[in-house]
């Protein structure tokens, strides 16, 4: 394959992904929990009296996206509540004789049709000494009573303010998630490419879609961004100087490190290493076809790792050993993902040839990896695939005839960014790791190439 129809695989976001034979099933995403399997609970809106009245809304807005979120729950619809919502564990009421269940005050009441819950998340705000004071409760509205239902009962605090609403809610969040096993995404970043400020520049945005600001003022496009894996630093590939090259900052200060570039045509898909001290990634160091190479973080000490002759790109290091790479290569034709030892060695396709594969990205466990595939679309449009790279079997994700490109991870495995053209326009989705639960994160401008950070 010629470098430049790889080149504009990789920078016109041409990801697809996977050739192999039919799975028998599909597999089993770490973290995941599917269907049925999830717990159902219940998210009333809280209330809020005196000055937390305004701050309600943003405080549960908050408290549902990051409950709804994390795929830990099943919620159930706001549309099946009883009229009357318990606030406190004093509004319970215990079943005696003569007493008529259905008006939300009893365990019961939200355990039993319509609702058919197995847990309720209950608690008021108000103000306290100048501050936003949060009560919130978690019950087990499937215990023989009340006693044995609470959970837990906590109080929270924050600045009186749409900030402090937003930590509340993610505290309250974070302590229910926490009961499964779960942990919250509030604090976690996507950063993606953008180009509504006129260039194609990395922005930067919260898990939700929340607090969007652009991050590089290059003037200039910049494509393929990547974060190490603790969150400080941020390379991506630029046109800034001409010809592709990598640039490295610091995602905390925004400021540009030092990275000197070997002499080629292309330098571009980076990656750091689990310990934050090498890059990977794609050049033409050698003159010709693009190949591996890794460097130091500022660059220095280069040393060539694939020696195919054929165009290969987007390494990928599993983020659990350190020691597997997946990366693109056409050797074999059209580009396939392949999978090789952090040196370059023992080089095997996990992909069986049909269609085109491209970006693959590692499950923060190391077993799967999330891709895209034009298999069975018109050319140009692709689909997002999970595989096991053991088994080597695969589930499809999503279903159309845009594009859907560019998955990556959350951090905890549970749910996958992703960049769509469903709406016409290319923007940021996330969905659940079993395709459910898509939800669209930006609107403005053409939005692709998301990765998920830690912070």
């Amino acid at each position: 394959m010629k470098l430049q129809h790889i080149l504009l695989a990789v920078f016109c976001l041409l990801l697809v992904g996977l050739g192999i034979a039919v799975a028998q099933r599909p597999p089993d995403i770490v973290g995941t929990i599917r269907g049925t399997d999830r717990p159902k609970i219940a998210l009333p809106d809280l209330k809020g009296v005196g000055a937390a009245i305004d701050l309600m809304p943003l405080l549960n807005q908050t408290l549902y996206t990051d409950i709804d979120m994390s795929g830990a729950f099943e919620v159930k619809p706001k549309s099946m509540y009883p009229l009357q919502v318990p606030q406190r564990r004093e509004d319970f009421k215990n079943p005696s004789g003569g007493q008529r269940y259905g008006n939300g005050l009893f365990l019961r009441d939200w355990s039993q049709p319509p609702v058919e819950a197995n847990w309720l998340v209950i608690g008021y705000a108000a103000e306290q000494n100048g501050r936003l004071a949060l009560f919130g409760y978690l019950y087990n509205v499937n215990a023989d009573d009340l006693a044995n239902a609470e959970v837990f009962g906590k109080m929270y605090f924050g600045t009186l303010n749409d900030g402090g609403a937003r930590d509340v809610a993610h505290e309250f969040a974070a302590d229910i998630l926490k009961q499964f096993g779960a942990r919250t995404m509030a604090g976690t970043r996507i950063y993606f490419v953008s180009n509504r400020s006129g260039n194609d520049e990395v922005w930067t945005m919260n898990y939700d879609g929340t607090d969007q600001r652009q991050f590089t003022a290059l003037n200039s496009m910049a494509l393929s961004p990547v974060v190490s894996p603790d969150g400080g630093l941020l390379a991506f590939t630029s046109f800034k100087d001409g010809s592709p090259g990598i640039m490295v900052y610091s995602a905390e200060t925004q400021k540009r490190l030092p990275f000197v570039n070997p002499v080629a045509s292309m330098n571009a898909t980076p990656e750091f290493t689990s310990d934050n001290s090498q890059v990977l990634f794609a050049s033409t160091a050698d003159g010709k076809s693009a190949q591996i190479y890794a460097a130091a973080i500022n660059g220095a000490g280069l040393r060539r790792l694939t020696f195919s002759g054929s165009v290969e790109v987007s390494p990928r290091i599993n983020p659990k050993t350190g020691a597997d790479v997946l990366f693109v290569s056409g050797r074999r034709g059209n580009p396939q993902i392949y999978k090789m030892s952090i040196d370059g060695a023992n080089a095997e396709m996990l992909t069986s040839g049909e269609g085109e594969a491209h970006n693959p990205a590692w499950h923060p466990e190391g077993e799967f990896m999330a891709f895209a595939w034009s298999r069975g679309y018109e050319p140009g449009n692709f689909n997002i695939f999970i595989m096991d790279t053991i088994s080597r079997q695969y589930n499809q994700l999503t279903y159309g005839t845009e594009k859907n490109e560019n998955p990556w991870f959350s951090p905890d495995g549970r749910r996958i960014v992703f960049g769509s053209s469903r709406s016409r326009q290319s923007q940021i989705y996330t969905m659940l790791a079993d395709g459910t639960s898509v939800q669209q994160l930006t609107t403005s401008g053409r939005n692709r190439m998301p990765v998920w950070s830690v912070k």
